[in-house]
């Protein structure tokens, strides 16, 4: 499964906050079932964009890997949760819509179980995307 959520902050503070991200991807993995295999990571950038300047924050679990990154002066975030197991997707939708305060996101479920006997020719994905006031 891979998680995607796009979504906009009211709290630009939480943005710009490295410790409030070190310790989200801390703790997280272990709320949805998963298990953390390193220590987060998590770095600002500041780049030629004044705009796009942000945190980046990225964990590996046993099952893959959940990264963040933020666009504080947009108060933009995007969130990807990556998963060969399952997870509960309405819950992490609600917990990062809390955790970041998120007022508007946008979500997308990529089922990425692949069948027993994978055939030569790939078979077609599934892809759910929803949108969230």
């Amino acid at each position: 499964m891979h998680l995607i959520i796009d979504g906009y902050s009211s709290n630009q503070q939480i943005l710009r906050d490295e410790e409030f991200l070190r310790k989200w991807l801390e703790a997280y993995p272990a709320k949805i079932g998963m298990t953390r295999i390193s220590p987060p990571y998590v770095l600002e950038y500041i780049g030629p964009v004044l705009e796009d300047w942000g945190i980046s924050g990225f964990v590996f679990i046993a099952e893959s890997h959940i990264g963040v990154h933020t666009f504080v002066e947009r108060n933009y975030v995007n969130i990807d949760v990556f998963s060969c197991k399952d997870f509960d997707t309405e819950k992490a939708i609600e917990d990062f819509r809390e955790g970041f305060h998120l007022v508007k996101l946008r979500t997308c479920l990529i089922d990425r179980e692949w069948p027993k006997a994978e055939s030569a020719i790939a078979s077609q994905q599934s892809f759910i995307y929803y949108e969230r006031p």
